[in-house]
């Protein structure tokens, strides 16, 4: 089997940035998806470094995943790293896994060595974007947990912030955590993300406010180059110190431990190199006893599924975020996307349970696609009903062809590159909600 083609969809998914999905394509008709992770107006460059990498693509064996990893560091990049080329390796791997997958009819967490667990914890993300005020937050935060999640992140400082922050931006942040304390109450998992902002003194001192109110964690206290800094607050906090996100190579990682500088990474799979790095990087975290919970600000649904094979298979997984303000447009372009479940509630089918072993998968199993999960999803729960929101691992009976039904990308909000703009416009199923004609580029 050879790859004969690369082809790069960037798109608009209706909030904050844009998407972009890679198709891997091969001369035995077996294609497989991935997806690069992006930020607002960055993606250009992204979609450029994934058609210069396309070219190195063709004519290999997507089978060899390892050596095309390695092509890309070493002999591509010439060991120069950037999140650019690092996103753009991860949506071509992450490809590359799915035909492997498809060919051999299994789902990627046993070609990697089999699942550590049959359901996955998930915290809600996203839906604070634009909340401001302490009450007007825990309002927000409230209303997410009556969903049926327990766990939830939010960002308390306000945007945009400096390394050296007046005390009055420091009081704003603790009051909204004490607000969404007050209104999520003891039982429900709050994290903080500081986003990269603050030096040690003010990260520091921040930390130490905020320990009374509990959050499981504290992340991007500091920049992720200041490993140094971050290793201080997390010597003088007592909240767990999560980063990570930034952190695109193994190097980095390596000196993010050695440090002392984590107690938990939360490397991203659209951006690290894809599911076999992530794995890789989670297996060195476990030495040294650092936890994982991969970033997935991606879609819910390439990403997500990628992220959910490589967590199954974590000895040190925690918790996988879910971006809520992506489910949509994740239901609308792929008819198998990973819902969550409130608790343990039915997942594929009322005859399959969420706990059921996983069995040997038909052949036309292929692995990035995960069951659409039960009509519970998104439901109102009162809050005490469930134990938190779950992925339950797929049922390899239950999963079918991811993209086989294809990717229903309308036209009208593609950024076509010159390798697909031919295939795209063939597509005659939109989106309705997609505004037609809107820019394909996100506002900052």
């Amino acid at each position: 089997m050879k790859i004969t083609a690369v082809k790069c969809f960037p798109v608009h998914p209706g909030w904050r940035k844009n998407l972009v999905f890679v198709k891997v394509e091969t001369d035995e008709g077996v294609s497989g998806w991935g997806e690069s992770f992006t930020q607002s107006d960055r993606d250009r460059t992204i979609v450029a470094q994934i058609e210069e990498l396309g070219r190195y693509m063709v004519g290999r064996n997507p089978f060899h995943i390892k050596h095309t990893i390695r092509m890309v560091q070493v002999d591509f990049s010439g060991h120069r790293s950037s999140q650019e080329l690092q996103a753009a390796l991860s949506g071509i791997e992450q490809a590359l896994w799915d035909i492997v997958g498809k060919a051999t009819g299994q789902p990627v967490y046993n070609l990697l060595g089999g699942p550590c667990r049959e359901k996955l914890r998930v915290y809600a993300n996203g839906w604070s974007h634009g909340v401001g005020k302490p009450a007007d937050m825990a309002r927000a935060a409230e209303a997410i947990v009556t969903r049926g999640y327990t766990a939830l992140k939010f960002y308390p400082l306000p945007s945009p912030s400096r390394p050296y922050i007046p005390k009055e931006q420091e009081d704003h942040a603790v009051a909204v955590v004490k607000a969404v304390r007050a209104a999520v109450g003891p039982g429900v998992d709050i994290m903080i993300d500081i986003h990269r902002q603050l030096a040690p003194m003010h990260a520091v001192s921040l930390g130490k406010r905020l320990e009374e109110y509990a959050p499981s964690w504290i992340e991007d206290v500091c920049p992720t180059e200041d490993l140094d800094g971050m290793a201080r607050v997390r010597s003088h906090v007592r909240i767990p110190v999560v980063a990570g996100e930034a952190i695109y190579t193994k190097a980095g990682f390596r000196a993010a431990f050695e440090k002392g500088a984590v107690d938990i990474i939360n490397p991203d799979v659209g951006s690290i190199g894809g599911i076999l790095e992530l794995k890789e990087i989670g297996a060195m975290a476990e030495s040294y006893f650092v936890a994982v919970s991969p970033h997935n600000y991606n879609s819910t649904a390439i990403g997500l599924a990628a992220s959910a094979h490589v967590s199954a298979l974590m000895p040190n997984f925690t918790i996988l975020e879910y971006f809520v303000s992506f489910e949509e447009f994740g239901r609308a372009v792929c008819r198998d996307s990973l819902q969550p479940v409130a608790g343990y509630s039915r997942c594929a089918s009322p005859r399959t349970r969420c706990h059921d072993s996983i069995a040997a998968p038909p052949r036309e199993t292929i692995t990035l696609s995960l069951p659409r999960a039960g009509r519970s999803a998104g439901v109102s729960a009162q809050p005490g009903d469930v134990t938190g929101y779950e992925f339950p691992l797929p049922k390899p009976s239950k999963l079918r062809a991811f993209m086989r039904r294809s990717l229903p990308i309308p036209a009208s909000v593609v950024t076509p590159s010159s390798a697909m703009s031919r295939s795209i416009s063939s597509r005659s199923s939109l989106i309705a909600w997609l505004t037609p004609g809107s820019p394909p580029i996100a506002a900052a």
